[in-house]
């Protein structure tokens, strides 16, 4: 694929980017933007893409996986296009989200290359929609074509369809990028890891069950993405533990229901209920915290947005990497956090719903800002000025909802359970409940704040996508037809699972019912596995790390705030190499974003993309080309 392949100059310089995803898509689309402020010369360059799955949606979002699996945001909060929000040094190209995409689908009528039911999908769509994954990666293969097309004259696009191994050179020269199967190396003037979510090897207590359930003829299917999962070895009528409840169990659900036959109808009352095929296992599902991630907000903020960052801005944060020694997450950064998101909420609910405060914003807010974070004064304050404890945050209720709750049998639980996510349904999608909407925006601040700590464990990561990164309502809905069916029980939280050598089958307990256990021959861990380098069963990423890059303690590619240059054990950035995504410490909350947050992802590409085109710029770099 050429943007204008003819072009008489000097030898291109050369990029290889491994992965060819959406993290690499929005990358192209920088360098795009930026190449005619830092590459406006004209001197061609070449851009090798290598990935086994098609470029725009790679891997997780590649076409060939089931329809009824969807993305988890509504399509107008999908986009791949920076604007006015987004801090960063190149030009805005503003461009279309999901849903006006669509839009021009229906105008222009769609592509030859759309299938057709694809094309009805997008005809149909509206912004409130929650698109099919096939859909989406159709809009990431166009965003991939159109940043393709801008590119400079001269440009030319190599896609290979293959998987990197390697890659080897000298600190300062060029590099080569191995590729599996392929006795000559790509070589490369710089070199960017955009690999997305991989797969990994089991820890040890995932090999032990894996053993187990070998020597015992069960099945155990260990953490990965749910559209790999071989979901045929669980059989209909048989009971199954399913450890996790976010959104890797919502597609497990999926696909054993829907999936294998079954439908949902409206009940004479409008309840939805779920007509079996007879095909579905038994799920028996519970998690730590023991109840699905919460649903996506169902409506729009109206008026005033809340004005974060507040208490967990650029100066809070310059300030915490000014101390001597790391910041350590629980007593340095999660109290001002816990105090940005408390502001964003009492913000809202003061300018929206002033009836259930006591007093003018002004003067809470003042106060408010006077508090010490997590301080008695603080709560002292909120609970004068806010009348209905209802009204006020509390983070810890909201993160571990059935901390200390003990249930006489199972079945109570489940009319529990189900009780809590009707209430989560009604509230999602209740604009009394606003301050609700404000929070999230508060949280996709402090994201985008927290990638400069670099690597600070994996507990925010579950926090965040537990209120911000929660299933479709629709999803939930379906969720609490099955549990009224019986295909679906819940646990309860801090869910165990053992392996029970005597009886030769997998027990599952959980605090919330004291000694009620349940047996099952089947066992599925419903969630992505850890990003860890040493773990990775990426070739390339572990032969990086076993030549010399660093990692960091919880097992992630450490790489540079700046610009994502990969950092060796000593701390210097390598000059030509770069990595962009999940498994590195400046890993964003996602590849696209909700338009107008100044989304993390948006600003590391812009920043990447310019340090590769002032590298091909670069004398010494150019230099190489001819040595």
């Amino acid at each position: 694929m050429s943007a204008n392949p003819d072009h008489p100059r000097r030898s291109p310089a050369t990029v290889v980017i491994v992965g060819a995803g959406p993290r690499a898509t929005g990358l192209i689309e920088r360098i795009a933007a930026n190449a005619p402020e830092l590459h406006g010369d004209g001197a061609p360059f070449e851009l090798h893409l290598v990935d086994p799955h098609p470029p725009g949606g790679g891997r997780i979002w590649r076409p060939d996986q089931s329809p009824l699996l969807w993305m988890n945001s509504m399509a107008e909060d999908v986009t791949m296009f920076t604007d006015a929000s987004v801090e960063r040094e190149g030009p805005i190209c503003p461009g279309p989200s999901l849903s006006e995409w669509a839009g021009r689908l229906r105008e222009e009528g769609p592509p030859h290359a759309l299938p057709p039911e694809l094309a009805a999908e997008a005809t149909a769509l509206t912004g409130r929609s929650f698109a099919t994954r096939r859909l989406q990666s159709a809009y990431l293969g166009w965003v991939y074509e159109r940043s393709v097309a801008a590119l400079p004259p001269g440009t030319t696009v190599h896609e290979h369809r293959d998987r990197a191994v390697r890659v080897t050179g000298p600190y300062d020269g060029r590099q080569q990028v191995w590729l599996e199967g392929r006795t000559a190396p790509l070589t490369a003037d710089a070199v960017v890891l955009a690999l997305g979510h991989l797969d990994a090897e089991p820890d040890a207590e995932q090999r032990a069950l894996t053993a187990f359930a070998a020597e015992h003829g069960l099945v155990h299917l260990p953490p990965e993405f749910t559209a790999d999962s071989d979901l045929n070895a669980l059989r209909p009528g048989e009971p199954v533990l399913v450890r996790g409840l976010g959104l890797a169990f919502v597609d497990l659900m999926v696909l054993l229901t829907e999936g294998r036959g079954g439908r949902y109808e409206r009940g004479p009352d409008g309840e939805l209920v779920y007509r079996p095929s007879g095909r579905e296992p038994v799920l028996y599902a519970g998690s730590r915290r023991g109840v699905p991630y919460h649903a996506k907000i169902g409506y729009s903020l109206s008026g005033e947005r809340p004005p974060v960052p507040r208490f967990f801005g650029p100066a809070q944060v310059e300030e915490l990497l000014s101390r001597p020694g790391r910041p350590d997450f629980r007593r340095d950064i999660w109290p001002l956090i816990a105090k940005e998101l408390g502001f964003a909420h009492y913000h809202r609910l003061f300018t929206a719903h002033p009836e259930r405060t006591a007093g003018p914003w002004s003067a809470f807010e003042e106060k408010y800002a006077a508090c010490p974070p997590g301080s008695p004064e603080l709560a002292a304050l909120v609970a004068a000025a806010v009348p209905d404890p209802a009204d006020r945050l509390d983070l810890d209720a909201l993160d571990r909802p059935l901390t200390g709750l003990r249930f006489d049998d199972h079945e109570a639980l489940q009319q529990a359970l189900r009780g809590h996510i009707e209430a989560d349904l009604a509230r999602r999608h209740d604009p009394a409940h606003s301050p609700d909407l404000a929070v999230f925006l508060a949280l996709l601040s402090v994201y985008g704040q927290l990638i400069r700590f670099g690597d600070i464990g994996g507990w925010w990561h579950g926090f965040f996508s537990f209120l911000a990164s929660g299933p479709p309502g629709p999803r939930l809905e379906q969720l609490l037809a099955l549990s009224r069916a019986g295909v679906v029980r819940f646990l309860g939280a801090e869910t165990a699972v053992a392996a029970d050598p005597l009886r030769g089958v997998f027990r599952a307990s959980s605090a919330s019912v004291p000694g009620h256990v349940v047996e099952a021959r089947a066992l599925v861990e419903a969630r992505l596995p850890e990003p860890t380098v040493d773990r990775s069963r990426d070739t390339l990423l572990r032969s990086l790390h076993r030549d010399g890059a660093a990692a960091t303690p919880a097992g992630l590619l450490a790489v540079s705030p700046a610009d994502a240059r990969i950092l060796d054990r000593g701390g210097r950035p390598h000059p030509r190499r770069f990595a962009l995504g999940p498994h590195t410490d400046a890993r964003a909350s996602g590849a696209f974003a909700r338009p107008g947050t100044n989304a993390p992802a948006f600003r590391q590409n812009d920043a990447t993309a310019r340090a590769l085109l002032r590298c091909l710029r670069d004398l010494s770099c150019r230099a190489s080309l001819t040595a």
